[in-house]
């Protein structure tokens, strides 16, 4: 697998949630959560749910998000197909701040990994109960 930056990766699926896009993506556009829970007619809670990853929008109020935020459907839900870039900072790094971020990066992966495996072993406990009842 071809080694990939974190500019270049910064919204991918393995480091970014839905949250994280939509708010990227509504602070490119220049909006604030308000704007935007205004212009969706929707409560500023909701959106800020949307955004927290406490809840996700239903598929007429994300066809309204992407078009609103000129980013596409697949980017918003998957962060595949066109979106944002990552975004730039003049400032660079120090070495301890990457060192830091590599660390986060990679106790990120950690996490995912382990809630697929939490996934993975209560699919196989809830067949084993069935089996047993």
């Amino acid at each position: 697998m071809a080694e990939t930056s974190p500019e270049t990766r910064w919204f991918a699926a393995e480091v970014a949630t839905f949250g994280d896009r939509l708010a990227g993506a509504r602070e490119a556009a220049g909006l604030t959560q308000e704007q935007l829970a205004q212009r969706l007619g929707v409560r500023l809670s909701t959106l800020q749910n949307w955004e927290d990853d406490l809840a996700e929008p239903r598929g007429n109020r994300l066809q309204m998000l992407a078009g609103m935020l000129n980013v596409s459907l697949a980017w918003l839900i998957a962060a595949e197909g066109d979106g944002l870039a990552a975004p730039t900072d003049p400032r660079p790094l120090t070495p301890e701040a990457e060192a830091a971020l590599a660390e986060l990066q990679r106790l990120r992966a950690g996490a995912i990994a382990l809630a697929e495996n939490l996934r993975q072993v209560e699919q196989q406990m809830r067949q084993a109960m069935r089996s047993a009842a």
